[in-house]
């Protein structure tokens, strides 16, 4: 029996390629390495079409386009398949599952090109951010040392919320998670994983590039694929790889980095109120109350960030940010109303 392509596993990985006659940067974008995230898709679908119809053209290096990073998860229109693709991400001799499968065919592509952007959405309402790397270092957690091209590129996407310390964060909330006597027992095993926390980006960052995750807004916002266009656009032209005007680089960057990161313990784990990405804390406000009836305070005045009401057990519930004080391309967070 001949199964049916539409329904049957995905068992191949689509990417698009396009070679200028000169010499220059490698440009990945990739969309829907979360399943349920639409716009990155959309947006490069659509770049997609004017270069073959011959509406833009290149005009030197290469531009690899990636619409589904993540076929089983955009095929079932869920941010996972078997896991969550955009952690834990590196290349296996012994894949256990579907994302480990894609991970050692994408991350080698990845390695081949020298910047990324990732094309993402998020669960509640809230405008459009970037997630920019560390700054220069040589630790073992993540070193790097394209920060001022890193922070160049962020200026240029469009957003004017910019978000850091996305890993150093992530890694003591795997700490806190090995600590957690309910946790459960999947969530403790990736945690003793010294990778879990690696994604697309950072993957990038360790493999001598550089990369950013572009956050175009709510999933259903219909302004999402929008953004993401617009993006790949200015990155474009911000590398010089299209025949267009350099994108001007915001001035009214608002700066934030984040600080803690909580996981949901419980089902019965729940927010005090429909907490959307950086409504404002104040120190001692509940943000949610867990399943045995403990309220979970802000610790000081914050922002919260990723609040995901639906986050299974084991896995992050949200995230705390605060100002932070690191100018990006020579630009510090603006004055932020209290």
């Amino acid at each position: 029996m001949v199964s049916n392509p539409a329904t049957s596993p995905p068992t191949m990985l689509r990417t698009m390629a396009y070679e200028g006659l000169h010499e220059g940067p490698r440009l990945i974008v990739l969309g829907a390495v979360h399943g349920n995230e639409t716009c990155g898709p959309r947006a490069i679908l659509r770049l997609a079409g004017e270069l073959e119809r011959v509406e833009r053209q290149l005009l030197r290096g290469t531009l690899t386009l990636v619409p589904v990073a993540n076929p089983l998860a955009y095929q079932r229109g869920e941010r996972m398949g078997e896991r969550n693709l955009n952690r834990n991400f590196r290349v296996t001799t012994d894949p256990q599952d579907f994302e480990d499968r894609v991970a050692n065919r994408l991350a080698p592509l990845l390695a081949r090109h020298d910047v990324l952007l990732d094309l993402h959405s998020f669960h509640t309402p809230g405008e459009p951010f970037v997630m920019l790397g560390p700054q220069d270092n040589a630790s073992g957690l993540e070193p790097f040392r394209q920060a001022a091209a890193e922070e160049a590129l962020v200026r240029r996407l469009g957003p004017r919320r910019v978000v850091e310390g996305w890993l150093d964060t992530y890694a003591r909330g795997v700490a806190r998670r090995m600590r957690n006597p309910n946790a459960s027992l999947r969530a403790q095993m990736l945690s003793t994983d010294p990778s879990y926390g690696i994604g697309t980006t950072e993957y990038m960052r360790g493999h001598g590039g550089y990369g950013v995750t572009l956050e175009c807004g709510q999933h259903d916002d219909p302004e999402a694929p929008e953004v993401g266009y617009r993006a790949i656009l200015a990155a474009l032209a911000h590398l010089e790889m299209l025949d267009l005007p350099p994108p001007p680089p915001r001035a009214d960057l608002e700066i934030l980095r984040l600080v803690e990161v909580i996981d949901r313990d419980h089902p019965d784990d729940r927010f005090a109120r429909p907490w959307q990405s950086f409504d404002r804390v104040c120190a001692g406000e509940a943000i949610g109350v867990r399943a045995d009836g403990e309220v979970v305070r802000s610790p000081a005045d914050a922002f919260i960030v990723f609040p995901n009401p639906r986050a299974l057990p084991g896995n992050e519930w949200f995230y705390r940010a605060e100002v932070s004080d690191r100018p990006v391309d020579g630009v510090k967070s603006r004055d932020l109303p209290s």
